[in-house]
């Protein structure tokens, strides 16, 4: 059916009004698109966080969850008091693909085989300070509405409500919230939004008391895992340039080199063990 140009012209107008107040601005200054609230969004996180600890092989062993705890702990200490007051929560799983995910609500993942490769606290903290980075970005919220935008894929409302909702669209919402790694289902995080959560995840565990230099050894660990196993670690998938990303890790870390020497002698001294 064919819309008249009056119709058109009013649907536009709409269209408008609504992308309108949909901007936003992320930590960093950049302008984005967010459809839906932060109250949509952390409900959309917890569902699919408890999906997942009653599907996935959750780790048996309590130390692993406490030694990420404590990791997280710290890093979230240094966030703005809007990010402190989420419900953050923790749980490793006992999966050897070495990955970690943060999800809109303050929920952390981090599988048991990212401890082979994130080889001290330091390390641990750059990628969870990555992955939480995501979520102060609103880097889900905005991938969302991007999908809701463009209407590809699914209805991610239909999804979040739970009617009608298939095992492949829960997956799918699940991929679009950061997860999808965990699920089989891989919507990457755009590279602009692996950039900010890299800078992010960096300048926050300096704040935290981590050493900021471990951000490029962390992924230099990675891209070696990479070699061995002939494909590379869910957390490389969307940097095909990962020696681009080591070196700019590696120039940004002297200029948090005072930030991590004032958290020091502010007594933030993080003592986490595996």
């Amino acid at each position: 059916m064919m819309l008249s140009p009056p119709t058109l012209a009013r649907f536009a107008l709409s269209l408008a009004t609504l992308l309108l107040g949909a901007c936003a601005t992320t930590p960093s200054g950049r302008s984005q698109l967010l459809l839906v609230s932060d109250q949509q969004m952390n409900q959309m996180g917890l569902t699919a966080f408890e999906q997942m600890k009653a599907n996935d092989k959750v780790s048996v062993v309590p130390a692993k969850s406490v030694y990420a705890k404590c990791v997280v702990d710290a890093l979230v200490a240094e966030l703005p008091t809007e990010w402190q007051r989420l419900p953050w929560e923790v749980q490793a799983f006992a999966i050897q693909e070495p990955n970690a995910f943060a999800l809109p609500g303050g929920k952390v993942g981090l599988n048991t085989g990212l401890l082979r490769v994130a080889e001290t606290q330091d390390q641990l903290a750059a990628v969870l300070g990555h992955e939480i980075g995501h979520v102060v970005y609103r880097h889900a919220g905005e991938r969302v509405s991007q999908q809701q935008l463009t209407q590809v894929g699914l209805s991610l409302a239909e999804a979040y409500a739970g009617r009608n909702a298939s095992s492949s669209q829960v997956g799918l919402l699940m991929a679009a919230l950061g997860a999808g790694a965990q699920v089989g289902v891989l919507l990457p995080f755009s590279r602009q939004h692996e950039s900010e959560a890299d800078l992010y995840g960096q300048a926050l565990m300096a704040k935290a008391g981590f050493d900021p230099e471990a951000a490029a050894q962390l992924w230099r660990n990675m891209n070696a895992a990479s070699d061995k196993t002939g494909r590379p670690p869910a957390l490389l998938s969307t940097h095909p340039n990962p020696e681009a990303r080591i070196a700019r890790l590696a120039d940004h870390a002297p200029q948090l080199r005072p930030d991590y020497e004032r958290a020091r002698a502010a007594g933030k001294r993080p003592n986490c063990r595996d």
